[in-house]
Protein backbone atom coordinates (compact mmCIF):
# COMPACT_ATOMS: atom_id res chain seq x y z
CA UNK A 1 0.00 0.00 0.00
CA UNK A 2 1.02 3.44 -0.52
CA UNK A 3 1.83 5.92 1.78
CA UNK A 4 -0.30 7.56 3.79
CA UNK A 5 -0.40 10.95 2.27
CA UNK A 6 0.30 9.76 -1.02
CA UNK A 7 -1.40 12.10 -3.87
CA UNK A 8 -2.48 11.18 -7.76
CA UNK A 9 -3.72 13.62 -10.05
CA UNK A 10 -6.36 13.78 -12.64
CA UNK A 11 -6.77 15.73 -15.48
CA UNK A 12 -9.63 16.57 -16.77
CA UNK A 13 -9.82 17.57 -20.82
CA UNK A 14 -13.07 19.62 -21.32
CA UNK A 15 -13.81 21.78 -24.71
CA UNK A 16 -12.96 24.54 -23.84
CA UNK A 17 -9.78 23.93 -20.88
CA UNK A 18 -7.92 21.50 -19.19
CA UNK A 19 -8.58 21.31 -15.36
CA UNK A 20 -6.34 19.61 -13.08
CA UNK A 21 -6.64 18.02 -9.29
CA UNK A 22 -4.14 16.86 -6.96
CA UNK A 23 -6.35 14.48 -4.40
CA UNK A 24 -4.77 12.61 -1.68
CA UNK A 25 -5.59 8.97 -1.81
CA UNK A 26 -6.23 7.61 1.04
CA UNK A 27 -9.55 9.66 1.65
CA UNK A 28 -10.34 11.93 -1.91
CA UNK A 29 -9.59 15.25 -0.30
CA UNK A 30 -8.82 17.74 -2.86
CA UNK A 31 -5.45 19.80 -1.97
CA UNK A 32 -4.89 21.43 -5.45
CA UNK A 33 -6.63 22.47 -8.39
CA UNK A 34 -6.44 24.76 -11.53
CA UNK A 35 -7.73 25.60 -14.59
CA UNK A 36 -6.03 26.27 -17.93
CA UNK A 37 -7.82 27.35 -21.33
CA UNK A 38 -6.81 25.98 -24.67
CA UNK A 39 -4.87 29.14 -26.59
CA UNK A 40 -7.30 28.31 -29.55
CA UNK A 41 -10.47 27.22 -28.12
CA UNK A 42 -12.85 26.14 -30.35
CA UNK A 43 -11.74 26.51 -34.25
CA UNK A 44 -15.43 26.80 -35.76
CA UNK A 45 -15.22 29.41 -38.06
CA UNK A 46 -11.48 29.65 -39.45
CA UNK A 47 -8.34 27.85 -39.28
CA UNK A 48 -5.55 29.21 -37.09
CA UNK A 49 -2.62 30.95 -38.95
CA UNK A 50 -4.24 30.87 -42.81
CA UNK A 51 -7.52 32.36 -42.25
CA UNK A 52 -9.17 29.41 -44.38
CA UNK A 53 -12.69 29.60 -43.62
CA UNK A 54 -14.39 26.53 -42.33
CA UNK A 55 -18.09 25.28 -43.08
CA UNK A 56 -20.80 25.36 -41.59
CA UNK A 57 -21.09 22.76 -38.06
CA UNK A 58 -17.49 22.12 -38.04
CA UNK A 59 -15.59 22.04 -34.79
CA UNK A 60 -11.70 21.87 -34.89
CA UNK A 61 -9.13 22.25 -32.15
CA UNK A 62 -5.04 22.01 -32.22
CA UNK A 63 -3.50 19.24 -30.45
CA UNK A 64 -0.74 21.62 -28.98
CA UNK A 65 -3.19 23.67 -26.95
CA UNK A 66 -3.98 20.21 -24.87
CA UNK A 67 -0.17 19.60 -23.99
CA UNK A 68 0.17 23.78 -23.21
CA UNK A 69 -2.95 23.56 -21.06
CA UNK A 70 -2.31 20.48 -19.37
CA UNK A 71 1.20 21.32 -18.27
CA UNK A 72 0.12 24.68 -16.75
CA UNK A 73 -2.84 23.65 -15.25
CA UNK A 74 -0.85 21.04 -13.16
CA UNK A 75 2.10 22.65 -12.49
CA UNK A 76 -0.42 25.44 -10.68
CA UNK A 77 -2.38 22.72 -9.20
CA UNK A 78 0.51 21.41 -7.54
CA UNK A 79 1.63 24.73 -5.76
CA UNK A 80 2.86 24.43 -2.10
CA UNK A 81 2.76 20.36 -2.37
CA UNK A 82 5.31 17.91 -3.10
CA UNK A 83 5.11 16.03 -6.57
CA UNK A 84 7.25 13.35 -5.09
CA UNK A 85 4.47 12.16 -2.98
CA UNK A 86 2.55 11.85 -6.52
CA UNK A 87 2.19 7.93 -7.72
CA UNK A 88 -0.27 8.43 -10.55
CA UNK A 89 -1.64 10.19 -12.97
CA UNK A 90 -4.91 9.73 -15.20
CA UNK A 91 -6.54 11.55 -17.73
CA UNK A 92 -10.71 12.16 -19.17
CA UNK A 93 -11.24 13.91 -22.45
CA UNK A 94 -14.75 15.18 -24.35
CA UNK A 95 -15.95 12.32 -26.67
CA UNK A 96 -15.93 11.52 -29.38
CA UNK A 97 -13.52 14.08 -30.01
CA UNK A 98 -10.39 12.78 -33.15
CA UNK A 99 -7.16 12.92 -34.67
CA UNK A 100 -5.85 11.64 -37.74
CA UNK A 101 -1.42 10.64 -37.16
CA UNK A 102 1.26 9.23 -38.60
CA UNK A 103 2.49 6.06 -37.00
CA UNK A 104 4.41 7.83 -34.23
CA UNK A 105 1.24 9.44 -32.86
CA UNK A 106 1.86 12.99 -34.67
CA UNK A 107 -0.81 14.83 -35.83
CA UNK A 108 -0.94 15.41 -39.19
CA UNK A 109 -1.34 19.22 -38.72
CA UNK A 110 1.37 19.88 -37.29
CA UNK A 111 3.25 18.88 -41.25
CA UNK A 112 2.92 22.03 -43.34
CA UNK A 113 1.46 20.26 -46.21
CA UNK A 114 -1.78 19.95 -44.15
CA UNK A 115 -1.64 22.95 -41.78
CA UNK A 116 -4.06 24.50 -44.50
CA UNK A 117 -6.57 20.86 -44.35
CA UNK A 118 -9.08 21.49 -41.89
CA UNK A 119 -9.58 17.54 -41.58
CA UNK A 120 -5.77 16.44 -41.03
CA UNK A 121 -7.18 18.42 -37.73
CA UNK A 122 -8.67 17.31 -34.32
CA UNK A 123 -12.60 17.06 -35.07
CA UNK A 124 -13.79 17.72 -31.58
CA UNK A 125 -16.74 15.80 -30.10
CA UNK A 126 -19.47 18.59 -31.66
CA UNK A 127 -18.70 18.67 -35.28
CA UNK A 128 -21.37 17.47 -36.90
CA UNK A 129 -20.19 17.81 -40.40
CA UNK A 130 -20.19 14.02 -40.85
CA UNK A 131 -24.16 13.71 -40.46
CA UNK A 132 -24.20 12.78 -44.52
CA UNK A 133 -22.22 10.18 -43.37
CA UNK A 134 -24.13 9.24 -40.24
CA UNK A 135 -26.92 8.76 -42.11
CA UNK A 136 -25.73 6.16 -44.52
CA UNK A 137 -24.44 4.32 -42.04
CA UNK A 138 -27.15 3.87 -40.35
CA UNK A 139 -29.51 3.56 -43.38
CA UNK A 140 -27.03 0.25 -44.32
CA UNK A 141 -26.62 -0.82 -40.67
CA UNK A 142 -30.56 -1.22 -40.85
CA UNK A 143 -30.75 -2.82 -44.38
CA UNK A 144 -28.28 -5.56 -43.70
CA UNK A 145 -29.59 -5.78 -39.62
CA UNK A 146 -26.68 -5.49 -38.59
CA UNK A 147 -26.51 -7.10 -34.57
CA UNK A 148 -24.65 -3.44 -33.02
CA UNK A 149 -27.20 -1.34 -34.45
CA UNK A 150 -29.31 -2.07 -31.60
CA UNK A 151 -26.35 -1.67 -29.03
CA UNK A 152 -26.72 2.09 -29.68
CA UNK A 153 -30.45 2.70 -29.85
CA UNK A 154 -30.42 2.21 -33.19
CA UNK A 155 -28.70 5.04 -34.92
CA UNK A 156 -24.84 5.87 -35.12
CA UNK A 157 -23.87 9.70 -34.52
CA UNK A 158 -22.21 11.84 -36.57
CA UNK A 159 -19.87 12.85 -33.42
CA UNK A 160 -18.56 9.09 -33.88
CA UNK A 161 -15.49 7.46 -34.76
CA UNK A 162 -16.90 6.36 -38.46
CA UNK A 163 -18.22 9.04 -39.35
CA UNK A 164 -15.91 11.23 -38.50
CA UNK A 165 -13.10 8.71 -40.57
CA UNK A 166 -15.87 8.29 -43.78
CA UNK A 167 -15.92 12.16 -44.41
CA UNK A 168 -12.17 12.53 -44.32
CA UNK A 169 -11.84 9.43 -46.61
CA UNK A 170 -14.77 11.29 -49.04
CA UNK A 171 -13.63 15.13 -48.92
CA UNK A 172 -9.92 14.62 -48.06
CA UNK A 173 -8.69 11.58 -49.48
CA UNK A 174 -5.17 12.56 -49.31
CA UNK A 175 -5.76 13.11 -45.25
CA UNK A 176 -7.02 9.24 -45.64
CA UNK A 177 -4.16 8.18 -47.02
CA UNK A 178 -1.92 10.13 -45.03
CA UNK A 179 -3.26 8.90 -41.62
CA UNK A 180 -2.21 5.73 -40.05
CA UNK A 181 -3.58 6.00 -37.01
CA UNK A 182 -7.19 7.50 -36.49
CA UNK A 183 -7.09 7.85 -32.58
CA UNK A 184 -9.32 9.00 -29.85
CA UNK A 185 -7.80 11.89 -27.89
CA UNK A 186 -8.22 10.29 -24.46
CA UNK A 187 -6.04 8.11 -26.21
CA UNK A 188 -3.62 10.28 -27.70
CA UNK A 189 -2.94 12.61 -24.74
CA UNK A 190 -1.85 9.12 -22.98
CA UNK A 191 0.42 8.44 -25.33
CA UNK A 192 2.15 11.50 -25.49
CA UNK A 193 2.51 11.00 -21.44
CA UNK A 194 3.88 7.31 -21.79
CA UNK A 195 4.76 6.88 -25.16
CA UNK A 196 2.54 4.33 -25.46
CA UNK A 197 -0.34 3.77 -27.36
CA UNK A 198 -3.25 2.42 -26.03
CA UNK A 199 -6.62 2.12 -27.12
CA UNK A 200 -9.29 2.58 -24.15
CA UNK A 201 -12.26 0.25 -24.40
CA UNK A 202 -14.57 3.03 -22.51
CA UNK A 203 -14.30 5.05 -26.07
CA UNK A 204 -14.26 1.58 -28.22
CA UNK A 205 -17.12 0.59 -27.18
CA UNK A 206 -19.10 3.82 -27.19
CA UNK A 207 -17.82 5.78 -29.92
CA UNK A 208 -15.94 3.09 -31.86
CA UNK A 209 -19.01 0.39 -32.15
CA UNK A 210 -16.83 -2.34 -30.65
CA UNK A 211 -19.08 -5.03 -29.08
CA UNK A 212 -18.48 -8.29 -28.24
CA UNK A 213 -14.95 -8.06 -29.47
CA UNK A 214 -15.64 -7.08 -32.94
CA UNK A 215 -16.01 -3.91 -34.81
CA UNK A 216 -17.96 -3.67 -37.96
CA UNK A 217 -16.89 -5.91 -40.66
CA UNK A 218 -15.00 -5.47 -43.56
CA UNK A 219 -17.95 -6.31 -45.60
CA UNK A 220 -20.05 -4.07 -44.28
CA UNK A 221 -17.14 -0.74 -44.71
CA UNK A 222 -16.77 -1.99 -48.45
CA UNK A 223 -20.83 -1.87 -48.59
CA UNK A 224 -20.44 1.96 -47.56
CA UNK A 225 -17.53 2.85 -49.97
CA UNK A 226 -15.04 0.52 -51.36
CA UNK A 227 -12.12 2.74 -50.43
CA UNK A 228 -13.28 2.43 -46.70
CA UNK A 229 -13.22 -1.44 -46.33
CA UNK A 230 -9.77 -1.60 -44.24
CA UNK A 231 -10.68 1.34 -42.13
CA UNK A 232 -10.60 -0.87 -38.88
CA UNK A 233 -7.59 -3.28 -39.86
CA UNK A 234 -5.31 -0.28 -41.31
CA UNK A 235 -6.19 2.83 -39.00
CA UNK A 236 -8.21 1.90 -36.16
CA UNK A 237 -7.70 -1.50 -34.71
CA UNK A 238 -5.51 -1.39 -31.44
CA UNK A 239 -5.15 -3.35 -28.18
CA UNK A 240 -7.49 -2.22 -25.83
CA UNK A 241 -6.73 -1.16 -22.05
CA UNK A 242 -9.21 -2.00 -19.73
CA UNK A 243 -10.84 0.85 -17.15
CA UNK A 244 -8.05 1.54 -14.08
CA UNK A 245 -5.86 -0.11 -15.83
CA UNK A 246 -1.56 1.35 -15.97
CA UNK A 247 -1.26 2.26 -19.74
CA UNK A 248 2.13 2.77 -18.73
CA UNK A 249 4.87 4.90 -17.10
CA UNK A 250 5.12 8.79 -17.12
CA UNK A 251 8.09 9.53 -19.67
CA UNK A 252 10.58 11.87 -19.08
CA UNK A 253 9.27 14.26 -21.45
CA UNK A 254 6.31 14.34 -19.94
CA UNK A 255 7.85 14.61 -16.49
CA UNK A 256 9.10 17.90 -17.69
CA UNK A 257 5.61 19.24 -18.86
CA UNK A 258 4.20 18.28 -16.20
CA UNK A 259 6.90 18.70 -12.78
CA UNK A 260 5.41 15.15 -11.87
CA UNK A 261 8.12 12.42 -10.95
CA UNK A 262 9.18 10.39 -13.55
CA UNK A 263 7.96 7.10 -13.86
CA UNK A 264 4.75 7.33 -12.24
CA UNK A 265 1.61 5.07 -13.16
CA UNK A 266 -0.37 6.51 -16.22
CA UNK A 267 -3.77 5.21 -15.94
CA UNK A 268 -5.84 4.08 -19.31
CA UNK A 269 -7.40 7.07 -20.81
CA UNK A 270 -11.17 7.04 -20.59
CA UNK A 271 -14.15 9.80 -20.80
CA UNK A 272 -14.86 12.61 -19.21
CA UNK A 273 -18.84 11.53 -18.14
CA UNK A 274 -17.68 7.99 -17.17
CA UNK A 275 -14.70 8.48 -14.81
CA UNK A 276 -17.43 10.87 -13.30
CA UNK A 277 -19.78 8.40 -11.69
CA UNK A 278 -17.31 6.72 -9.73
CA UNK A 279 -15.94 10.58 -8.36
CA UNK A 280 -20.03 10.34 -7.57
CA UNK A 281 -20.07 7.45 -5.74
CA UNK A 282 -22.17 6.50 -8.67
CA UNK A 283 -21.39 3.04 -9.01
CA UNK A 284 -24.53 0.67 -8.72
CA UNK A 285 -27.83 0.34 -10.94
CA UNK A 286 -30.37 2.74 -11.49
CA UNK A 287 -28.18 5.71 -10.37
CA UNK A 288 -28.40 7.61 -13.73
CA UNK A 289 -25.43 10.49 -13.56
CA UNK A 290 -25.78 13.61 -15.32
CA UNK A 291 -22.65 15.70 -16.36
CA UNK A 292 -23.69 19.11 -17.14
CA UNK A 293 -21.89 21.56 -18.77
CA UNK A 294 -21.63 22.97 -22.15
CA UNK A 295 -23.90 20.14 -23.11
CA UNK A 296 -25.16 17.13 -20.74
CA UNK A 297 -24.05 13.26 -20.53
CA UNK A 298 -26.31 11.03 -18.74
CA UNK A 299 -24.67 7.55 -17.87
CA UNK A 300 -25.48 5.08 -15.54
CA UNK A 301 -25.31 1.38 -15.01
CA UNK A 302 -27.75 -1.41 -15.70
CA UNK A 303 -27.13 -5.27 -14.47
CA UNK A 304 -29.09 -6.14 -17.58
CA UNK A 305 -28.57 -5.59 -20.90
CA UNK A 306 -30.97 -3.85 -22.62
CA UNK A 307 -32.29 -1.93 -26.27
CA UNK A 308 -32.80 1.39 -25.23
CA UNK A 309 -33.96 4.17 -28.49
CA UNK A 310 -31.60 6.04 -29.08
CA UNK A 311 -29.13 5.80 -26.53
CA UNK A 312 -25.26 6.48 -27.10
CA UNK A 313 -24.30 2.80 -26.59
CA UNK A 314 -24.12 0.06 -24.16
CA UNK A 315 -21.47 -1.68 -23.10
CA UNK A 316 -20.07 -4.37 -20.85
CA UNK A 317 -18.19 -2.72 -17.83
CA UNK A 318 -18.11 0.35 -20.03
CA UNK A 319 -17.84 2.22 -16.39
CA UNK A 320 -17.41 -0.12 -13.51
CA UNK A 321 -16.43 -3.98 -14.18
CA UNK A 322 -19.33 -6.78 -13.88
CA UNK A 323 -22.56 -3.97 -15.00
CA UNK A 324 -23.93 -2.69 -18.36
CA UNK A 325 -23.06 0.77 -18.79
CA UNK A 326 -25.42 3.03 -20.76
CA UNK A 327 -24.80 6.19 -21.97
CA UNK A 328 -27.21 8.99 -23.41
CA UNK A 329 -26.77 13.04 -23.99
CA UNK A 330 -27.84 16.02 -24.77
CA UNK A 331 -26.03 17.81 -27.32
CA UNK A 332 -26.59 21.59 -25.72
CA UNK A 333 -27.19 22.70 -22.50
CA UNK A 334 -24.66 25.19 -21.20
CA UNK A 335 -23.69 26.30 -24.97
CA UNK A 336 -27.84 27.53 -25.55
CA UNK A 337 -27.81 29.41 -21.83
CA UNK A 338 -24.16 31.14 -22.96
CA UNK A 339 -26.05 31.79 -26.66
CA UNK A 340 -28.36 33.50 -25.17
CA UNK A 341 -26.32 36.07 -22.79
CA UNK A 342 -24.15 36.35 -25.67
CA UNK A 343 -26.61 37.18 -28.38
CA UNK A 344 -30.31 37.89 -27.03
CA UNK A 345 -29.94 40.06 -23.75
CA UNK A 346 -30.30 43.96 -24.01
CA UNK A 347 -27.38 46.08 -22.54
CA UNK A 348 -29.80 47.29 -19.69
CA UNK A 349 -29.75 43.47 -18.20
CA UNK A 350 -25.99 43.29 -18.43
CA UNK A 351 -25.66 47.18 -16.45
CA UNK A 352 -28.01 45.86 -13.75
CA UNK A 353 -26.28 42.19 -13.61
CA UNK A 354 -22.72 44.67 -13.06
CA UNK A 355 -24.28 46.71 -10.64
CA UNK A 356 -25.82 43.58 -8.45
CA UNK A 357 -22.22 42.36 -8.81
CA UNK A 358 -23.55 38.92 -10.59
CA UNK A 359 -22.96 37.63 -13.85
CA UNK A 360 -25.72 38.22 -16.31
CA UNK A 361 -26.33 34.52 -15.96
CA UNK A 362 -27.15 34.85 -12.11
CA UNK A 363 -29.49 37.97 -12.98
CA UNK A 364 -31.53 35.96 -15.09
CA UNK A 365 -31.78 33.59 -13.02
CA UNK A 366 -32.71 35.64 -9.93
CA UNK A 367 -35.57 37.36 -12.66
CA UNK A 368 -36.89 33.85 -13.91
CA UNK A 369 -36.74 32.21 -10.16
CA UNK A 370 -39.29 35.14 -9.15
CA UNK A 371 -42.08 34.15 -11.96
CA UNK A 372 -44.72 30.87 -11.75
CA UNK A 373 -44.20 27.59 -13.60
CA UNK A 374 -46.06 28.71 -16.49
CA UNK A 375 -46.15 32.65 -16.25
CA UNK A 376 -43.85 33.32 -19.13
CA UNK A 377 -46.21 31.17 -21.49
CA UNK A 378 -43.61 29.45 -23.37
CA UNK A 379 -41.98 26.22 -24.22
CA UNK A 380 -39.01 25.81 -26.10
CA UNK A 381 -37.15 22.66 -27.55
CA UNK A 382 -33.10 22.07 -26.52
CA UNK A 383 -32.18 21.33 -29.90
CA UNK A 384 -29.90 24.97 -30.73
CA UNK A 385 -26.73 21.93 -31.19
CA UNK A 386 -28.96 19.13 -32.57
CA UNK A 387 -30.53 16.44 -30.25
CA UNK A 388 -28.26 13.42 -29.09
CA UNK A 389 -30.82 11.46 -27.37
CA UNK A 390 -32.96 10.45 -28.21
CA UNK A 391 -33.85 11.33 -31.70
CA UNK A 392 -29.17 10.53 -32.67
CA UNK A 393 -30.35 13.94 -35.34
CA UNK A 394 -28.04 16.56 -34.99
CA UNK A 395 -29.72 18.41 -37.50
CA UNK A 396 -32.72 20.15 -35.77
CA UNK A 397 -32.64 22.89 -34.20
CA UNK A 398 -33.98 25.31 -31.42
CA UNK A 399 -37.89 26.21 -31.17
CA UNK A 400 -39.30 28.94 -29.02
CA UNK A 401 -43.38 28.23 -29.18
CA UNK A 402 -45.53 31.03 -27.15
CA UNK A 403 -43.32 34.16 -27.62
CA UNK A 404 -45.31 37.63 -28.07
CA UNK A 405 -44.11 41.61 -27.96
CA UNK A 406 -44.27 41.28 -23.94
CA UNK A 407 -41.92 38.36 -23.59
CA UNK A 408 -38.90 39.59 -21.57
CA UNK A 409 -35.09 37.70 -21.84
CA UNK A 410 -35.92 36.28 -18.41
CA UNK A 411 -38.86 34.62 -19.94
CA UNK A 412 -37.12 32.75 -22.87
CA UNK A 413 -34.24 32.14 -20.54
CA UNK A 414 -35.91 29.95 -17.92
CA UNK A 415 -37.50 28.92 -21.48
CA UNK A 416 -34.51 27.42 -22.44
CA UNK A 417 -33.89 26.57 -18.95
CA UNK A 418 -36.71 24.36 -18.55
CA UNK A 419 -36.12 22.66 -22.25
CA UNK A 420 -33.07 20.89 -20.96
CA UNK A 421 -34.87 19.37 -17.90
CA UNK A 422 -37.28 18.27 -20.23
CA UNK A 423 -34.82 16.28 -22.65
CA UNK A 424 -33.46 14.77 -19.68
CA UNK A 425 -36.95 13.36 -18.56
CA UNK A 426 -37.69 12.28 -22.11
CA UNK A 427 -34.28 9.86 -21.89
CA UNK A 428 -35.30 8.78 -18.82
CA UNK A 429 -38.46 7.67 -19.65
CA UNK A 430 -36.89 6.00 -22.52
CA UNK A 431 -34.64 4.65 -20.13
CA UNK A 432 -37.90 3.12 -17.65
CA UNK A 433 -39.90 2.36 -20.70
CA UNK A 434 -37.08 0.24 -22.03
CA UNK A 435 -36.80 -2.03 -18.83
CA UNK A 436 -34.04 -0.64 -17.78
CA UNK A 437 -35.13 1.63 -13.91
CA UNK A 438 -33.33 4.95 -13.38
CA UNK A 439 -34.06 5.45 -9.18
CA UNK A 440 -31.89 8.45 -8.92
CA UNK A 441 -30.39 11.59 -10.67
CA UNK A 442 -26.85 13.00 -9.29
CA UNK A 443 -25.38 15.78 -11.12
CA UNK A 444 -22.39 17.05 -12.02
CA UNK A 445 -20.63 19.45 -13.77
CA UNK A 446 -20.86 23.39 -13.57
CA UNK A 447 -24.12 23.91 -13.66
CA UNK A 448 -24.95 22.17 -10.18
CA UNK A 449 -24.05 26.11 -9.11
CA UNK A 450 -27.47 26.49 -9.86
CA UNK A 451 -29.66 25.97 -7.50
CA UNK A 452 -32.85 26.95 -8.92
CA UNK A 453 -31.90 24.88 -12.00
CA UNK A 454 -31.45 22.11 -9.68
CA UNK A 455 -34.66 21.87 -8.11
CA UNK A 456 -36.41 22.06 -11.54
CA UNK A 457 -34.38 19.64 -12.67
CA UNK A 458 -35.96 17.30 -9.70
CA UNK A 459 -39.35 18.39 -10.21
CA UNK A 460 -39.44 17.96 -13.95
CA UNK A 461 -38.19 14.48 -13.82
CA UNK A 462 -39.88 13.81 -10.50
CA UNK A 463 -37.04 11.73 -8.84
CA UNK A 464 -34.65 12.80 -5.99
CA UNK A 465 -31.43 14.64 -7.13
CA UNK A 466 -27.81 14.10 -5.57
CA UNK A 467 -24.67 16.73 -6.54
CA UNK A 468 -21.74 15.78 -6.90
CA UNK A 469 -19.39 16.90 -3.84
CA UNK A 470 -16.69 18.35 -5.98
CA UNK A 471 -16.61 21.20 -8.20
CA UNK A 472 -13.95 18.92 -10.81
CA UNK A 473 -15.82 16.00 -11.21
CA UNK A 474 -14.38 14.14 -14.20
CA UNK A 475 -10.74 15.31 -12.73
CA UNK A 476 -11.54 13.63 -9.43
CA UNK A 477 -12.88 10.51 -11.21
CA UNK A 478 -9.38 10.40 -13.18
CA UNK A 479 -7.71 10.70 -9.65
CA UNK A 480 -9.72 7.45 -8.67
CA UNK A 481 -8.51 5.59 -12.02
CA UNK A 482 -4.91 6.97 -11.24
CA UNK A 483 -5.35 5.93 -7.59
CA UNK A 484 -6.52 2.29 -9.08
CA UNK A 485 -3.91 2.15 -11.51
CA UNK A 486 -1.08 2.71 -9.30
CA UNK A 487 -1.94 -0.19 -6.97
CA UNK A 488 -3.74 2.06 -4.55
CA UNK A 489 -6.60 0.15 -4.58
CA UNK A 490 -8.11 -3.23 -6.06
CA UNK A 491 -10.16 -1.94 -8.09
CA UNK A 492 -12.29 1.26 -8.79
CA UNK A 493 -15.39 -0.06 -6.55
CA UNK A 494 -13.16 0.63 -3.91
CA UNK A 495 -11.49 3.76 -4.55
CA UNK A 496 -14.87 5.45 -5.47
CA UNK A 497 -16.01 4.49 -1.92
CA UNK A 498 -12.48 5.95 -0.61
CA UNK A 499 -12.33 8.87 -2.48
CA UNK A 500 -15.29 9.64 -3.94
CA UNK A 501 -17.95 12.73 -2.93
CA UNK A 502 -21.21 13.24 -2.93
CA UNK A 503 -24.69 15.00 -1.00
CA UNK A 504 -27.38 12.32 -1.30
CA UNK A 505 -31.06 14.24 -1.89
CA UNK A 506 -29.87 17.58 -1.98
CA UNK A 507 -32.87 18.55 -3.97
CA UNK A 508 -36.17 16.33 -3.40
CA UNK A 509 -39.27 17.09 -5.72
CA UNK A 510 -42.12 19.21 -4.67
CA UNK A 511 -45.59 17.97 -5.02
CA UNK A 512 -47.21 21.05 -6.74
CA UNK A 513 -44.10 21.86 -9.10
CA UNK A 514 -43.92 18.42 -10.59
CA UNK A 515 -47.84 18.55 -11.48
CA UNK A 516 -47.17 21.90 -13.45
CA UNK A 517 -44.26 21.16 -14.88
CA UNK A 518 -46.09 18.08 -16.28
CA UNK A 519 -48.60 20.14 -17.80
CA UNK A 520 -45.65 21.96 -20.11
CA UNK A 521 -43.72 19.06 -20.52
CA UNK A 522 -46.74 17.37 -22.32
CA UNK A 523 -46.68 20.68 -24.68
CA UNK A 524 -42.98 19.85 -24.89
CA UNK A 525 -42.78 16.43 -25.98
CA UNK A 526 -46.03 17.42 -28.75
CA UNK A 527 -43.00 19.90 -29.93
CA UNK A 528 -40.77 16.97 -29.24
CA UNK A 529 -42.49 14.44 -31.92
CA UNK A 530 -43.69 17.14 -34.24
CA UNK A 531 -40.66 18.25 -35.26
CA UNK A 532 -38.28 15.11 -34.44
CA UNK A 533 -40.63 12.56 -35.95
CA UNK A 534 -41.55 13.30 -39.27
CA UNK A 535 -41.33 16.70 -39.77
CA UNK A 536 -38.58 17.91 -41.95
CA UNK A 537 -38.64 22.09 -42.21
CA UNK A 538 -35.46 22.00 -39.51
CA UNK A 539 -33.62 19.57 -42.10
CA UNK A 540 -34.79 21.60 -45.06
CA UNK A 541 -33.50 24.77 -43.60
CA UNK A 542 -30.19 23.95 -42.16
CA UNK A 543 -29.89 22.59 -45.91
CA UNK A 544 -30.90 26.03 -47.22
CA UNK A 545 -28.42 27.46 -44.87
CA UNK A 546 -25.73 24.81 -45.87
CA UNK A 547 -25.90 25.92 -49.69
CA UNK A 548 -26.16 29.86 -48.93
CA UNK A 549 -23.25 29.62 -47.08
CA UNK A 550 -21.54 26.77 -49.03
Amino acid sequence: MPPDDALVVGVDFGTLSARAVVVRVRDGAELGTAVADYRHGVVDHELPGSGRRLPPDWALQVPADYIESMSTAVKEALTGLDPAKVIGIATDFTACTMVPTTEQGIPLCAFPEFADEPHAYVKLWKHHAAQPQADRINELGRIRGEKWLPRYGGLISSEWEFAKALQILEEAPHVYDAMRHFVELADWIVWQLTGNYVRNACTAGYKGIYQDGEYPSQDFLRELNPGFERFVADKLEHPLGQLGDKAGQLSAQAAGWTGLPEGIAVAVGNVDAHVTAPAARAVEPGQMVAIMGTSTCHVMNGNHLAEVPGMCGVVDGGIVPGLWGYEAGQSGVGDIFAWFVRTSVPPEYHAAAEAKGVSVHEYLTELAAAQGIGEHGLVALDWHSGNRSVLVDHELSGVVVGQTLATKPEDTYRALLEATAFGTRVIIDTFIDAGVPVRELIAAGGLIKNEFLMQMYADVVNLPLSVIGSAQGPALGSAIHAAVAAGAYPDIRAAAEAMGSVRKDAYLPIEANVEAYQEIFEEYRALHDYFGQGNGVMHRMRERRRVQKG
